[in-house]
């Protein structure tokens, strides 16, 4: 069972993701905030799987509160739930180590798929979202010359390029023909060097610098 923590600061918006959820057998909520300081303390006290977070609301916003939560318990997978389609939130959150970014008039499968992606622990961002994410900072990076790749080495990229596309390590090791433990050595090399603690951090992190290529 997904358990699942609802942000947003609309009582509305609350009630009609618990009935959303409800629908599912294997995803159940646990709890609700509806601004940033409740669910920091409601992340600590029930533990969720994944939070559904809004990123503009009263007192604590959603960025900040990410933030705390990566900080103190980054078991806890969060996913970006907003009606401000904005590039700068878009990686402002992806860096603050949120698993994905999704806009309110999403459609229920993407959610669910994008819900169980994060419990397992993995990235998952529609093609228009990535595309937009890596954009404009890989044209900048284009524009000062070849991008830095921060001493990842070759086959770091490859495994940094497979993630950014949602891949599993289970996948990329299939691919790489190697075990996937090392993919998981790999991933540490590469967090080490982001100075990072998860793939969404490291992805963002590497869209902020230009290293992954549009």
């Amino acid at each position: 069972m997904i358990r699942v923590l609802i942000v947003d600061d609309h009582l509305v918006v609350r009630e009609g993701l618990q009935l959303i959820l409800g629908l599912e057998a294997d995803v159940t909520v646990v709890g609700e905030a509806g601004d940033g300081a409740t669910a920091v303390r409601l992340a600590g006290e029930l533990r969720p799987d994944v939070v559904l977070m809004d990123l503009r609301m009263p007192g604590m916003d959603g960025l900040e509160a990410i933030g705390h939560i990566r900080a103190q318990w980054p078991q806890i997978a969060i996913i970006i739930l907003t009606t401000y389609n904005e590039d700068a939130l878009l990686r402002q959150g992806l860096r603050a180590g949120a698993h994905s970014f999704l806009l309110k008039d999403t459609d229920r499968e993407t959610l669910f798929r994008t819900i169980r992606a994060a419990a397992r622990g993995e990235m998952l961002l529609q093609p228009e979202i990535l595309q937009r994410a890596l954009g404009p900072p890989a044209a900048a990076g284009a524009a000062g010359g070849a991008p830095a790749s921060e001493g990842l080495t070759e086959r770091e990229m490859m495994v940094l390029t497979a993630v950014a596309r949602g891949e599993r390590s289970k996948e990329i090791a299939r691919r790489l023909g190697v075990a996937e433990r090392t993919v998981k050595a790999h991933l540490t090399n590469i967090y080490n060097k982001l100075g990072v603690d998860s793939r969404a951090a490291a992805v963002a992190t590497a869209i902020q610098r230009g290293i992954l290529p549009p």
